[in-house]
């Protein structure tokens, strides 16, 4: 039996207020903007950095993944994937690369301290904040190894942080970090809960939703082989699609931006910062399956410059590679001079073979060489370890290089106050630790200037994209 007329008028309007009621619910979802890369800069702890190196331990960390170092004791986490919703503030993000810690060495080459954290994530949600990651910890008295997904690591002070309302990059800069009951246990035991970590910073992008206009932020376009333009139909011989991966050096490029150097980096003529490296692209030349030799010159220039006087410019990279061995070559310019084609580092090359379309070659060790050495002014010596080199060739056409770390966009300058900071007091800690002092940053949807004391978060619109190094 039906309901009566006046019956199902009521249920009618009842359907009508509850599904208004959703509405804004379900349109605050569609509006969650993807994130995609950007950069979280984390310390995690300055003086357990400090103790791992010191004379106690006597030990070292390492990077994994693609992380990188981002001076002031701060490791880079790079290539953010997540979503951010400007209506409720939400935000979760997660970033690639790890720092591995080892110290306190035994008889038999193991460690006492052996612990791994990699891939941090950021989610914030109703004002409050958490930073998961994945560890693996060996317990400091058993010594029984503990592998932990998304650990709750840190909890995050957010107080004050409105969260809605902001466009692309999201920025978060100097949160406290307070270490968590979980993350104490992951920890290794080697603090407890509640300790206070490094502050977090991290900027990200973010995309329009699905159906909407993209944002700002062009994607670059990237070059491939044509087969009819070079005649080679993608088999052996000549190739226009190629890149070389190379940081020079972690130290340098550390000395060059620390508290000594209080220097920078630049890069020109379409070369990229990966975080841990930087990316020679456009690569063209000449590349033997056979033999696995290569002859390739590649785009872009890196010039690195410091307050002590220091100012050297990269430009014009080639790579030679022959019977397993391979060579780096740049233009050198320093000290009002400059000179061509430098052989600057030497390194094995034996696996150089294609496949899959590419010819690929990751992280081989590298050596400075005498030519090298005085290139860079006899801050190094001969034989002096560099950064490893990464090579990909599309041998092929249309075969995609591997991707660079994604470091996302810093934000615009200009769109912060120009206000002095707020100086902060100075809080005990080891000398290597360092961070700028607390400033004045808008918070989009408010009318007002927030003054945060630890940490600010500013989220502004991007007046075009841009890549800065540190």
């Amino acid at each position: 039996m039906l309901p009566s007329r006046p019956a199902r008028a009521l249920v009618v309007a009842l359907l009508a207020t509850v599904s208004a009621a959703l509405l804004p619910a379900v349109e605050a979802q569609a509006a969650a903007r993807p994130v995609q890369g950007g950069r979280l800069d984390w310390g995690i702890k300055s003086s357990f950095q400090s103790y791992v190196t010191g004379p106690v331990a006597n030990g070292s960390w390492s990077l994994t993944g693609g992380a990188a170092t981002a001076g002031g004791s701060r490791f880079r986490f790079h290539s953010a994937t997540g979503s951010y919703d400007p209506a409720t503030g939400a935000f979760g993000s997660s970033f690639s690369g790890g720092v591995h810690f080892v110290g306190h060495r035994k008889a038999d080459g193991s460690h006492e301290l052996d612990l791994t954290i990699s891939r941090p994530t950021v989610r914030i949600t109703g004002g409050s904040g958490t930073v998961y990651a994945d560890m693996v910890s060996k317990d400091r008295g058993s010594g029984r190894v503990t592998s932990t997904a998304q650990v709750p690591l840190a909890t995050l002070g957010l107080s004050g942080i409105d969260m809605k309302g902001g466009s692309t990059p999201i920025a978060l800069r100097d949160v406290p970090a307070t270490l968590t009951a979980q993350g104490a246990r992951a920890f290794a035991g080697y603090y407890t809960a509640g300790t206070p970590l490094d502050p977090v910073s991290l900027s990200v992008d973010t995309t329009a939703p699905a159906g909407r206009p993209a944002a700002s932020k062009s994607p670059e376009k990237k070059e491939k082989s044509d087969p009819k333009k070079d005649g080679t139909g993608g088999a052996a011989g000549r190739f226009e699609d190629a890149a070389v991966d190379w940081g020079v050096r972690r130290t340098f490029r550390e000395y060059v931006t620390g508290s000594v150097g209080k220097g920078r980096w630049a890069l020109a003529d379409g070369a990229r910062d990966g975080g841990a490296l930087f990316r020679f692209p456009r690569g063209k030349g000449t590349y033997d399956p056979r033999g696995r030799s290569l002859d390739a010159d590649f785009a872009g220039s890196v010039r690195f410059t410091a307050a002590d006087g220091l100012d050297l410019e990269l430009s014009a990279v080639a790579v030679r590679v022959e019977k397993g061995r391979g060579t780096l070559l740049a233009d050198v310019r320093g000290d009002g001079d400059r000179r061509k084609a430098v052989p600057l580092v030497t390194f094995t090359a034996k696996d150089f073979a294609p496949g899959n379309g590419l010819a690929v070659l990751t992280e081989a060790p590298a050596t400075l060489t005498a030519e090298g050495a005085e290139a860079f002014g006899g801050l190094y010596r001969k034989g002096t370890a560099m950064d490893p080199v990464s090579l990909a060739v599309a041998v092929e056409a249309g075969a995609e290089l591997p991707a660079l770390p994604d470091l996302g966009s810093a934000p615009d300058p200009s769109a912060e106050p120009s206000a002095p900071p707020v100086e902060k007091a100075a809080a005990p800690a080891p000398a290597a630790e360092s961070g700028p002092g607390t400033v004045l940053y808008p918070v989009i949807g408010g009318a007002a200037v927030l003054a945060a004391a630890a940490g600010s978060l500013y989220l502004a619109r991007r007046r075009g994209a841009r890549r800065n190094a540190d």
